[in-house]
């Protein structure tokens, strides 16, 4: 599996020249070359998004004509023009052309076709476009950041549409095992333990949350941890045993359920649990202020489940440094001690009255 380093992400090649920088485009090709990426188009965006300008004039003049294209369109989208649909053509008919033809940035941009027809409510034609795209994504750059994305977008467009068996088969072709980003393995992971829980697949649920959970930490996509780790805990909270098999190897164990066979019934570690609310936990925001978080929403409720309250003691103590009303009604109703939770009911009359 490779492994995906914040080092390497394109954001730090950006803080690269903000530290070191200015320097000469002989210098950044050694750095974009050390850091493994084989064109300037992330890197260029990642200038844009960053608001580095020197850079992206240093880099932009380096792009290929389907490269500048694509670089305008999501210009045009970060300045918050909704009005993409010539863009894209105009960019397509670049990268169809035979001197500047470019097979996967053509694969990209029906992607980007595929999800604007969707906002404009063609969804068949946008089903086409995502269908279209990531199959010629597949074939010329295999598990790369646009095929990835082409396979989450694709899943998701199958979520909207209520369908979502078709999604859960989309989610089957990002292996754990493959060269996907640890962050797609993570999305897919989370998408998949919610169908598996919504169709009654307690085993199923619970080992896609573990495995968003531990990808998720690989991908340093902190918040993304916690929400697996919290998925997971919720799924086990029922079924704790003390003989059961560590999870790391259950969900290496798993096979595909013959037809006719029992579904696997979920056991759970206490070590297990112990593990990944601790990391959870330890990993929260140091403040609790917000007026939504769903993180502590989840970990306070897992806590009173598991039986762990004290860890919250410092947000139990602290009512006024909370803004979220919801987190508050679930605090209040988390405590025994009276006092406490007359404190907290005037916090959360507070807050819904605002």
């Amino acid at each position: 599996m490779t492994e995906i380093d914040v080092p390497l992400a394109p954001g730090f090649f950006v803080s690269r020249w903000r530290e070191l920088g200015p320097v000469e485009l002989d210098t950044l090709t050694a750095w974009r070359d050390e850091m493994k990426w084989s064109n300037w188009l992330p890197l260029a965006e990642a200038a844009m998004f960053l608001d580095a300008a020197e850079l992206l004039a240093v880099i932009e003049p380096q792009l290929t004509p389907a490269q500048k294209a694509t670089l305008s369109l999501v210009r045009r989208r970060m300045l918050g023009d909704t009005r993409l649909a010539q863009a894209i053509e105009d960019a397509l008919e670049i990268t169809r052309e035979e001197s500047t033809r470019d097979l996967a940035l053509e694969g990209r941009l029906r992607m980007e076709r595929g999800l604007v027809k969707y906002e404009s409510g063609d969804v068949e034609g946008a089903k086409d476009d995502l269908t279209w795209a990531e199959t010629r994504l597949k074939s010329v750059a295999l598990a790369s950041r646009d095929h990835d994305l082409s396979l989450i977008n694709k899943a998701a467009l199958h979520i909207a549409c209520g369908e979502s068996l078709m999604a859960l088969s989309v989610y089957s072709d990002i292996p754990r095992n493959g060269n996907h980003a640890h962050e797609t393995i993570a999305l897919s992971r989370l998408g998949a333990s919610r169908i598996r829980a919504s169709l009654g697949h307690a085993f199923d649920a619970a080992r896609h949350a573990w495995n968003a959970h531990a990808h998720a930490i690989r991908a340093h996509q902190t918040g993304m941890a916690v929400e697996g780790g919290a998925l997971f805990l919720d799924f086990a909270s029922d079924s704790v045993d003390p003989t059961a098999e560590r999870m790391h190897v259950q969900v290496e164990n798993v096979a595909p359920r013959q037809a006719g066979e029992e579904p696997v019934l979920l056991r759970v570690h206490p070590e297990d649990i112990q593990s990944v609310f601790d990391w959870c936990f330890k990993h929260l925001p140091d403040t609790h202020a917000g007026s939504d978080r769903p993180d502590l929403r989840a970990m306070v409720s897992l806590a009173h489940r598991y039986d762990k309250l004290e860890c919250f003691s410092n947000l139990f103590d602290n009512p006024d440094g909370v803004e979220d009303p919801m987190l508050a009604a679930i605090v209040q109703n988390c405590l025994e001690d009276v006092n406490a939770k007359e404190a907290w009911g005037v916090r959360l009359a507070t807050l819904t009255m605002l």
